[in-house]
């Protein structure tokens, strides 16, 4: 069955044009208002489960313990899986980066004669542009992912590592269906569901190919998991012939039983559920022919600067993400942005801190400075990444790196410095700085000129008044009255 042609292949990403997009997103009401509906949902369920666990604190702990053994081992879970995984059948794949993955995954399509390649919601296949380098080829993959598809129809990227249509309303679905596919204008959310739904399900039998991705993999056993709640990834991995499975080398967990404290983890933090609605378990293909599932099963271990941050002792936890989604919902900055503004496939608190380490620093330069280091982020990720602190740890690495920039800025933050180390000429800087400051909050024409003629409080008034500094200190009030 042929779908509608798509723009997938044209989506452009750029990190770097953060602060462009995101005050575009900000005169986006329709989004913002998408945004807020969707994340607050999300916000409230969480909360509500979450107060049937009592030992959630100690849950998250767990989770971040294994996840930090995981990693610190990680080429020895690595090679514990292959072997586990090629005894039960399953062929493994290595790719260094995007290209060499999707070459494995051209090569796979060009063996199995394959033009209709079903897929299941993976952010690495986003990561590596796969659909655009399957559509060069002249294949066609589709999305089975309801939201997936409603992005692929409108040639977007995702907005959200869970929830990739969150941008779109119901009314703005609806829009694009009738201009896409040719419905009715106003259908509602269950007949919008109907329209998806017959319109997939000729291409699940169609296809040679069904690729999904990899939430956890168990060294132990060689066996993978994918999780969902449409049922679209146990039909695209079970009916098509061959079955690809794609992975961060990251997705590694040591144990069969350490599932257990992720199954609790992951649903509870992305949507606010106990359990996820499908959990499909793969260890290998099907032994004979009455079974049920694929002849083969392929894993591809994609690397593309994972190895890198491996390396770093402060990113390295970055790695422990589980794809969960929760720090996008309280955000604050993207919960007012969305995840477009970010030019990049991961957006949010976690995309902030992985787009620089796989993209290198220079294609993503805002984005470690796209946080108002509230904390929230870390407060509810489920293995304790201190986002945070990563955040300052890569404005850091930028200001190594590109030491051109902002002139300006580094002189002022290192005149701060120096007063910040002397009591003495700190109380004789704020003596001396405080009658300027009040002049630069005043309306006057004199205060028009003084922001006008710094940068940095040109660019900050843009949007947003100066506050005017009180005429008395708060240590001048304070030593007063003690004495």
């Amino acid at each position: 069955m042929k779908l509608p042609e798509t723009a997938s292949n044209m989506a452009h990403l750029n990190a770097n044009a953060f602060g462009a997009a995101a005050r575009a997103a900000l005169e986006d009401q329709p989004l913002r208002s998408a945004l807020a509906k969707a994340t607050d949902t999300f916000a409230d369920r969480r909360g509500r489960v979450l107060d049937e666990m009592p030992a959630w604190e100690e849950l998250r702990t767990h989770g971040n313990a294994i996840k930090a053994e995981a990693l610190s081992r990680l080429d020895h879970h690595l090679a514990h899986f292959v072997r586990e995984a090629e005894a039960r059948g399953t062929k493994v794949h290595f790719a260094r980066n995007r290209a060499e993955a999707c070459q494995v995954v051209e090569g796979l399509a060009d063996r199995l004669g394959a033009r209709t390649i079903v897929k299941s919601k993976s952010m690495v296949t986003e990561e590596i542009g796969l659909n655009a380098a399957l559509e060069a080829r002249g294949l066609e993959p589709v999305e089975t992912d309801l939201g997936e598809w409603i992005v692929q129809l409108a040639g977007e990227t995702p907005s959200h590592i869970i929830v990739p249509a969150i941008h779109k309303s119901k009314d703005e679905i609806a829009r694009l269906f009738q201009e896409k596919l040719g419905t009715d204008g106003d259908l509602d959310a269950e007949e919008l569901t109907a329209v998806a739904r017959k319109i997939l399900r000729g291409t699940y039998l169609e296809a040679e190919l069904g690729i999904s991705g990899v939430n956890f993999a168990i060294a132990e056993t060689g066996s993978f998991l994918v999780l969902e709640n449409e049922g679209n990834a146990r039909l695209s991995t079970s009916l098509p012939r061959v079955h690809l499975a794609v992975m961060g080398l990251e997705k590694l967990l040591p144990r069969w039983q350490d599932l257990e404290t992720f199954l609790r983890l992951l649903p509870r933090s992305g949507t606010g559920q106990h359990l996820t609605s499908y959990q499909s378990i793969f260890t290998g293909p099907k032994q004979s022919p009455e079974d049920e599932g694929p002849d083969e099963v392929h894993v591809l271990i994609l690397d593309n600067g994972r190895s890198a941050v491996l390396e770093d002792d402060v990113a390295r936890e970055t790695l422990a993400c589980i794809r969960c989604g929760a720090c996008l919902n309280v955000c604050p900055v993207y919960r007012q942005v969305g995840g477009h503004a970010y030019g990049s496939v991961y957006p949010g608190p976690i995309g902030a801190i992985v787009t620089p380490q796989l993209v290198g620093t220079e294609s993503a330069v805002p984005l470690p400075s796209a946080s108002s280091l509230c904390g929230a982020c870390r407060d509810v990720c489920p293995v304790k990444i201190d986002i945070p602190r990563i955040l300052l740890h890569l404005r850091g690495k930028v200001v190594e790196r590109m030491p051109t920039r902002a002139p300006l800025e580094r002189l002022g933050f290192r005149m701060w410095s120096l007063a910040a180390r002397s009591p003495r000429a700190w109380r004789i800087a704020t003596r001396v700085g405080r009658p300027l400051a009040r002049l630069a909050a005043s309306p006057s024409g004199v205060g028009r000129l003084a922001r006008r003629l710094v940068p940095p409080l040109q660019g900050w008034t843009h949007g947003r008044a100066l506050p005017r500094a009180a005429k008395v200190s708060f240590r001048e009030r304070y030593a007063r009255r003690e004495a």
